[in-house]
């Protein structure tokens, strides 16, 4: 009998070690030079390392691809990996909009997106989120919209979504656990589960049990 299916196992046991994680992060989602490039490049320039990690990066990709997505909407770049999974899954043809607040992780995101010949599919917006949404509204509906900047905004982010998904689209929302802060009494934290609760309202949702939780939700 596996752990997970004896029936005398505590839920939230982790069986799992980082070099399981490892192992099965190349067997699975391992990268070729151009996302590697942009993986590594917070580490080469010393801005902060907070982007998806090998596999949910990989299953961005799958998801949007899985949904024939044409249209995304990012919100948080940081050096493009995530944007550059998403490009890969909607392919030729489709778009991909990535908003970042920082000029300087723009331009870094900018330069890998070049690398990786995806400057066609992929177009990076300089400035906050809240400001910049309203502009690409004109291009949607969208196909899906992944969150994964400022958390303190995340349900005005969410709200935003659900009003610019097509029906069968996906809202996807990284570090929804706030790093085990979630249920902390604290305006962040309010706004989270704010989020994870008007998600719920407009779409089928699950919070995936990644590290720190990836919010999936099918527009009703």
């Amino acid at each position: 009998m596996s752990p997970m299916a004896d029936p005398t196992s505590r839920a939230g046991t982790t069986y799992v070690s980082q070099e399981i994680i490892a192992w099965t992060n190349r067997v699975h989602a391992s990268h070729d030079p151009s996302l590697q490039a942009a993986f590594d490049t917070p580490a080469m320039t010393g801005i902060p390392a907070i982007m998806v990690g090998e596999s949910e990066g990989k299953l961005l990709s799958m998801l949007v691809a899985m949904i024939r997505a044409k249209k995304v909407v990012e919100i948080g770049t940081l050096a493009g990996y995530s944007a550059i999974q998403l490009a890969r899954g909607v392919g030729l043809g489709g778009r991909v909009w990535s908003i970042e607040n920082d000029p300087k992780h723009a331009e870094l995101a900018r330069e890998n997106v070049r690398t990786a010949g995806l400057g066609a599919i992929i177009t990076v917006e300089v400035g906050a989120g809240l400001e910049v949404l309203p502009r690409l509204q004109a291009h949607g509906p969208f196909d899906a919209v992944f969150i994964d900047a400022d958390k303190a905004n995340y349900d005005e982010y969410g709200r935003w979504a659900a009003a610019n998904v097509r029906p069968g689209g996906l809202l996807l929302g990284d570090n929804a656990f706030l790093f085990g802060k979630l249920l902390e009494d604290s305006p962040t934290a309010a706004a989270m589960r704010r989020f994870h609760e008007e998600a719920r309202a407009a779409f089928e949702t699950v919070c995936i049990p990644t590290p720190d939780g990836l919010l999936l939700g099918v527009r009703r």
